[in-house]
């Protein structure tokens, strides 16, 4: 029996894409109970086959079900199952006081005449209804990611949300840009207490005062104009900051595989890039950016020239664009090699050299292939990464969970840098706040051995300039 113990108090009606999405999402209310109509049971029961990862996901759902449902009798089932993980879930970090409702009996609610029929969810919004009727007293919330089922739920006088939990920010413009510009009275106001050094031809500084508090490590900070000052967050204390000036990759004097940067933010992504100490890198940032060259040619150059890495490992998420064309003929590789245009486009720029004629540049491609492999992410798990330079392509079509998969893979000595841009996002589901490039952003921002940036300035020509601004 469904009752109201406290105002606030609610009852939330999952839809089956919640747990397809998140498994853990039964656990994610708190003090408010759940509800889990026969129909969800059913579309999970119909989606458990397979090894994709709405598969198995419904799986781990029914694994969490079934150890809930341990010892449970059937008075305790009408009364409701106390949601308790017993340890279930790392992440959560208190046992939730909420309790997992059944359908266990026909619900009796007359759907409007334009929704007739025994869809699925119908028979969701028929549920909601009953519940609402039946139960006065109880703020009835639908939850669902299915955008036109909230839309028929409002329609019908239904409140219904969509799924919170997996979002990262509210808003993605609240994402870490990794970049701060600093007033231009910076040095005037910290000069009282301003300590300066030169380290192995470095210049390094250390800034008291109110404003480091907001910076984080291995941030870019900067001062616009002809006399400019750029340096990166190398620590920071309690009221005092340590920075370090950025090394200029614009000029002939420091290239990266022949490579120079064109503006502010390509400069702070090489000085990352090329930093032993930095383990991450994600770079962010709209097409023609740069996000994949520069990547490349700060690998090649650590792989070759340095010898810091053993070689570059390229993947990407394989979500088609338009119309699936079927199933690729080849190896592993070969399969793949369709899916990165853009690693073999960046290879043409980079290898682009009329020393040697075509013999040079067939003896540079076969180096290349031996240093360069492409991998599927279908086979990345429990696999471990030593000495690698790799490069997650188009990282904003994961989830956090995926995405968590694929970062952990990393062995000691390897450097991970993810690339994307969270406004093409094409996997289902997934939305700018709840990426899992997103959500990697966000939760590598604070460690010390990770960096980040917003590329904004597109470098690829004129016309995709303008084709961006405008189209």
């Amino acid at each position: 029996m469904i009752q109201a113990d406290t105002a606030a108090k609610r009852l939330f009606i999952l839809d089956t894409n919640v747990l397809m999405h998140d498994p853990t999402s039964l656990f994610r209310f708190k003090e408010h109970d759940v509800y889990l109509p026969m129909v969800v049971l059913e579309e999970m029961d119909a989606g458990k086959k397979g090894v994709s990862e709405v598969a198995r996901n419904v799986r781990q759902v029914s694994r969490f079900l079934d150890e809930l449902m341990r010892d449970i009798t059937t008075e305790q089932i009408e009364q409701g199952i106390p949601l308790v993980t017993r340890g279930l879930i790392e992440d959560l970090q208190q046992e939730q006081s909420g309790r997992l409702f059944f359908q266990t009996h026909t619900l009796k609610a007359a759907l409007p005449d334009v929704l007739p029929g025994n869809r699925p969810d119908n028979s969701i919004l028929a549920t909601a209804l009953a519940l609402q009727n039946e139960h006065p007293d109880v703020t009835v919330t639908l939850v669902s990611k299915d955008i036109n089922l909230r839309i028929k739920a409002a329609v019908l006088g239904i409140h219904a949300e969509d799924y919170f939990n997996d979002q990262v920010l509210e808003d993605v413009n609240l994402l870490y840009p990794g970049l701060t510009e600093l007033p231009e009275d910076f040095w005037q106001a910290h000069s009282d207490t301003l300590e300066s050094w030169q380290k192995d031809g470095r210049n390094y500084y250390r800034v008291h005062g109110p404003l480091v508090e907001s910076w984080n490590i291995n941030e870019c900070v900067y001062i616009p104009g002809d006399q400019g000052f750029e340096a990166l967050v190398r620590d920071v204390g309690h009221d005092s900051a340590i920075l370090e000036t950025a090394i200029d990759y614009r000029g002939s004097r420091h290239t990266v595989w022949g490579i120079s940067a064109r503006n502010r933010e390509q400069n702070f992504a090489l000085n990352l890039l090329m930093d032993p100490e930095v383990d991450f890198v994600s770079l962010v940032g709209t097409a023609g950016t740069g996000k994949t060259l520069l990547a490349l040619a700060a690998g090649l150059t650590q792989t070759l020239e340095e010898n810091r890495y053993k070689e570059i490992i390229m993947t990407r998420v394989t979500v088609p664009v338009g119309e699936d064309i079927g199933f690729l003929p080849g190896t592993e590789e070969e399969k793949m090699t369709p899916w990165m245009g853009a690693l073999m486009d960046n290879l043409e720029v980079l290898t682009r050299s009329d020393v040697g004629g075509d013999w040079g540049r067939a003896a540079t491609n076969d180096l290349l292939s031996n240093r360069i492999k492409i991998r599927s992410m279908n086979f990345m798990r429990g696999r471990t990464f030593l000495n690698k330079y790799l490069i997650l392509d188009e990282a904003q079509n994961l989830t956090p969970k995926q995405m968590k998969t694929l970062v952990t893979r990393a062995g000691p000595g390897t450097k991970v840098i993810c690339l994307g841009n969270v406004a093409q996002i094409d996997t289902p589901y997934i939305t700018e706040t709840s990426s899992g490039l997103t959500y990697v952003v966000d939760r590598f921002k604070n460690w010390a051995h990770s960096g980040h940036i917003i590329l904004t300035r597109g470098e690829r020509s004129r016309l995709a300039d303008y084709a961006s601004d405008t189209l």
